[in-house]
């Protein structure tokens, strides 16, 4: 199967019938397709059977206006080619779907909220690779269907109705929407029915990825100990090995609702939690109180119990690693980037949403309280144990991820541990749009969507 990026336009109604599509003369020979023989013609879910025409000294790909708003573009595009011979198929992509919670219609410049930005510079990525993207929520799914309404970026968000894509990107950030009915049947429609890709399936709560990862002999050198407080039992065995633990909620993000017990000289046990303002302290006689003011919570929230971590400090502030790990255009995991993240005054957790502060992780490991040794291995170390941990993620949960945000920490030894895994790392605005300069992480991502989609 032959491939080419080349310029998709659509001209005037009355040029071109609409089963009837213009090719350059170069590009049909490139191709291998025939001249004036019925072909298919396909574009995400949709199919038209077309007639292909040579036009002379041409480069470009060209279809009737009709034919170009059926297919859910209006303007001219650059866009990755193929022709199979033996389906005599000519496909146009690849269409890439992006499942986003919601939409502000009322608010043009921030249609997605927080993630308009990014929503813009993947439109961008995904034109400078010969892709199409567009991006659509729950409210737009609808039951057999072969189309659905999306948005598009071309100077100004836009409606239109486009066809399924090729390849969807999950990034729902609410579990309850994404666990509807109507979503799930939705996806396994979608995928039945045009072979549709869909990655980061799914959440992942705490408790699946250590009892996932538990199961590979080569990975527990990074776990520490972990389990889901079940009762007051657990809790003791736990605060009798390990001088401080944390309680994590199984379904958390963003360093919300973490809970840090350490034993008191006295004999009693410290509460720590995180609150917007910083750091609320209490004291308890022993773990029986304490856990009788845990009570309310573990009425609402399950928790995982772990092993706290003498952490590697900077300024006496805990530091730990973020490493985003994508799938890239041959389907294998690699490590897009690493950053360390600082604990911000008056927090134990490194979490932005939290006062933490980001730096390369040679700045933070330089100016750490390690040994030299350690940080002489932490560089290839720690892109060893994230690319690791994301082998193990995709070999023992059973779901298609496409990237993953993998926290790691370093003791004061220089050891490297698992603190989580993310399925969905965040993509909310935090640099200012620079239409020239294309993130990594994104360009990745479209790269991925490229080799799902054999274009």
């Amino acid at each position: 199967m032959s491939k080419l990026k080349i310029p998709v336009q659509a001209v005037q109604s009355g040029i071109l019938q609409e089963n009837v599509v213009m090719l350059g003369d170069r590009t049909m020979k490139r191709l291998k397709i025939p001249a004036h023989v019925p072909i298919q013609l396909a574009f995400g879910s949709f199919r038209q059977e077309v007639t292909v025409i040579s036009a002379p000294k041409s480069d470009s790909l060209r279809v009737s206006e009709g034919l170009a708003r059926r297919m859910g573009w209006r303007a001219r595009h650059t866009l990755n080619v193929s022709y199979s011979s033996g389906s005599r198929t000519l496909r146009l992509g690849p269409l890439i779907g992006v499942l986003v919670s919601r939409d502000h219609s009322d608010t043009p410049d921030r249609v997605f909220g927080p993630i308009t930005m990014f929503c813009r510079e993947l439109t961008h990525a995904c034109r400078t690779q010969g892709a199409y993207v567009y991006f659509f929520t729950p409210e737009a799914m609808e039951s057999r269907s072969s189309s659905i309404q999306g948005w598009v970026y071309d100077e100004g968000w836009r409606k239109l109705n486009l066809p399924i894509a090729d390849v969807i990107n999950n990034r729902l950030t609410s579990r309850k929407v994404e666990n509807k009915p109507s979503v799930q049947h939705f996806l396994a429609d979608v995928k039945s029915r045009f072979g549709t890709h869909f990655f980061n399936e799914k959440f992942l709560d705490k408790t699946e990825v250590f009892d996932a990862l538990r199961q590979d002999a080569t990975l527990q050198r990074y776990l520490p100990e972990s389990h889901q407080l079940s009762g007051y039992a657990v809790l003791k065995r736990m605060c009798s090995q390990h001088p401080v633990v944390f309680l994590k909620p199984i379904r958390g993000s963003l360093g919300k609702g973490i809970l840090r017990i350490s034993r008191e000289e006295g004999g009693g046990f410290r509460l720590l939690s995180t609150t917007p303002l910083g750091t609320r302290k209490q004291s308890y006689p022993n773990l029986t109180k304490l856990f009788q003011s845990l009570a309310t919570k573990m009425k609402s929230t399950r928790y995982q119990i772990q092993q706290g971590l003498p952490l590697m400090e900077l300024g006496k502030r805990p530091v730990d690693f973020r490493a985003l790990v994508q799938k890239n255009n041959t389907g294998k995991w690699g490590v897009t980037s690493i950053v360390a993240r600082t604990a911000g005054n008056n927090h134990f957790v490194s979490n932005l949403a939290r006062g933490g502060s980001l730096s390369t992780v040679r700045e933070a490991v330089s100016k750490s309280n390690l040994p030299p040794a350690a940080k002489q291995s932490v560089h290839l170390g720690l892109p060893r144990a994230a690319l690791a941990i994301a082998r193990g993620i995709e070999t023992y949960i059973p779901a298609h991820f496409g990237e993953l945000g993998i926290d790691l920490a370093l003791d004061q030894s220089g050891r490297i541990w698992l603190l989580e895994v993310n399925s969905k790392p965040s993509k909310n605005d935090n640099t200012p749009l620079n239409d020239q300069k294309i993130r990594p992480s994104v360009k990745q991502m479209v790269l991925y969507c490229r080799y799902l989609a054999g274009l």
